[in-house]
C-alpha cells in the first residue's frame, strides 16, 4: 500500500529542503502506513514552514490521516484557559492575587489564588482523571456543575499549603474555568470561542469543544497488546472501549467532564494559528505586557524557581529555551511548543495514546530550530 501524506511546496518552501526531507523520513518511521497517524506542523509568525501528516485516521477502513482532520487535544487546552484568564486580568476584571473563593465556592484553603491555579502551586490534588469523561453521544444530557461538585467533594483536602510546592492539578484548571465563567458571564466554551477562536478566524470544523464533523475526526486508538490495552478496562469505564481493529483498540469518542482542563478538539494547524498570534507583535489575543506574563517563570513562597509559567511548562532543546503544553488521554496524545526567541512554534498530534510526543517533537523540531 502507498502511504498518503499531505505536504505541499507552498507549505515547505520556507524551510531548508534537506531538513524538510529529513523530517518527512522521520515521520514515516514514527508512524507506519498501517497504524494510527501523526500531524506535525512548524510555523513562524506569518507562515507555515513545514506541514506533514502520516499514518491512518481510521485503521479498520484504511483511511489516511490528513492535516484537516481533528483530534482530541486534552491538556493542550490548559494554555487556552490560561490565555483566557490573562485576558480578564488585562481587562481589569480579575487580578492574579485574587482569592478563588471570591468567585467560586470550593473546599480548599481560602488563600488559594488565581495565580496558584495558573501555575499549579495551589496544593489542590490531582487524582487520576481517566474516568472524568462521558461519551460524546451523551453530551446533551451531561451536567458539568454536578460533576465538578462531586470531584471537589471526593478530593477536598490540599496536598500542601498554597505556594509551597509545584504539583500539576487538573482540578485546579477545572476551577479556573469556573472563575472565567463567573467573571465573564458566559459559559467557558462560549468565552473561548468568542475571545480566542473567532478573533483568529478559526472555524468549528478546525477547532471546537465538540466534534463538529464526525467524518472529519480521526478515530483514537490504544495498542491492544500493551499494558494499558490489557489492563486499561480496570481503570476506565468499559463503555468507552470499542473494537479491536487490526491490533489497535478503538476508543469511542468522548468529551472530558471539565472542558477547561482538557476539552478542546482540533487540528495541529488550528493550534499553530494560536501560536502564530502569540509570536506576533500585534497579537489579537493579548497585549504585549500581558503576553509576557504567559512566559514569566514562576516561583514558590520560598523564592525557588519552578519550570512553569502562567500557562506553559518550560523546556530546553539543545540549549534553546522553549515553552510547551502536552496533552494525552483516551486515544490521543499531542504537544505544542513555542520558541519565542527563535520566532517559531510547532504542534504534533497523534491518534494513539502511547505516542511519545516529547521525544519525537524534539527530534523533529531540531531540524528547524536555529542554534
Amino acid at each position: 500500500m502507498i502511504m498518503v501524506v499531505s505536504c505541499s511546496a507552498a507549505q515547505v518552501g520556507k524551510g531548508d529542503q534537506l531538513n524538510n526531507h529529513k523530517a518527512i523520513l522521520q515521520l514515516s518511521e514514527y508512524a507506519a502506513h498501517d497504524e494510527p497517524g501523526i500531524q506535525y506542523i512548524m510555523v513562524d509568525k506569518r507562515s507555515t514552514i513545514f506541514s506533514h501528516s502520516v499514518g491512518l485516521s481510521n485503521v479498520e477502513s484504511n483511511i489516511a490521516l490528513t492535516s484537516s482532520q481533528t483530534m482530541a487535544a486534552f491538556s493542550m487546552t490548559k494554555t487556552l484557559t490560561a490565555i483566557a484568564a490573562l485576558q480578564l486580568v488585562e481587562r481589569n476584571k480579575i487580578n492574579l492575587d485574587d482569592k478563588v473563593a471570591d468567585y467560586v465556592a470550593h473546599p480548599y484553603d481560602p488563600d488559594v489564588t488565581i495565580q496558584h491555579l495558573l501555575n499549579h502551586t495551589s496544593g489542590i490534588p490531582n487524582p487520576i482523571p481517566l474516568k472524568w469523561v462521558h461519551l460524546a453521544r451523551n453530551h446533551a444530557g451531561f451536567d458539568e456543575k454536578t460533576a465538578l461538585e462531586q470531584i471537589l467533594s471526593e478530593n477536598s483536602s490540599l496536598d500542601f499549603q498554597p505556594g509551597e510546592k509545584y504539583k500539576y492539578s487538573n482540578i485546579g484548571y477545572w476551577l479556573l474555568g469556573s472563575v472565567i465563567e463567573k467573571v465573564s458571564g458566559q459559559r467557558f466554551t462560549e468565552y473561548i470561542s468568542q475571545h480566542i477562536l473567532q478573533p483568529l478566524s478559526l472555524s468549528s470544523d478546525e477547532i471546537d469543544f465538540i466534534i463538529y464533523n464526525e467524518k472529519n475526526h480521526a478515530k483514537g486508538y490504544l495498542k491492544y497488546w500493551s499494558l494499558m490495552g490489557l489492563f486499561g478496562r480496570f481503570f476506565v469505564d468499559t463503555e468507552v472501549l470499542g473494537e479491536d481493529e487490526k491490533g489497535w483498540l478503538h476508543i469511542k469518542n468522548v468529551y472530558l467532564n471539565g472542558p477547561s482542563f482538557g476539552g478542546v478538539i482540533g487540528t495541529a494547524g488550528a493550534f499553530s494559528k494560536i501560536l502564530q498570534d502569540l509570536l506576533s507583535e500585534d497579537s489579537r489575543l493579548l497585549g504585549e505586557k500581558t503576553k509576557q506574563l504567559l512566559y514569566q517563570r514562576q516561583t514558590l513562597n520560598s523564592g525557588a524557581e519552578i519550570d512553569m509559567t502562567l500557562g506553559w511548562h518550560i523546556g530546553e532543546l539543545d540549549g534553546i529555551t522553549y515553552y510547551y503544553k502536552e496533552g494525552g488521554g483516551a486515544g490521543f496524545h499531542c504537544e505544542m511548543r513555542i520558541y519565542p526567541k527563535n520566532g517559531i512554534a510547532s504542534v504534533i498530534m497523534s491518534n494513539k495514546t502511547s505516542f511519545n510526543s516529547r521525544k519525537i517533537l524534539s527530534e523533529l523540531d531540531i531540524n528547524f530550530v536555529e542554534k
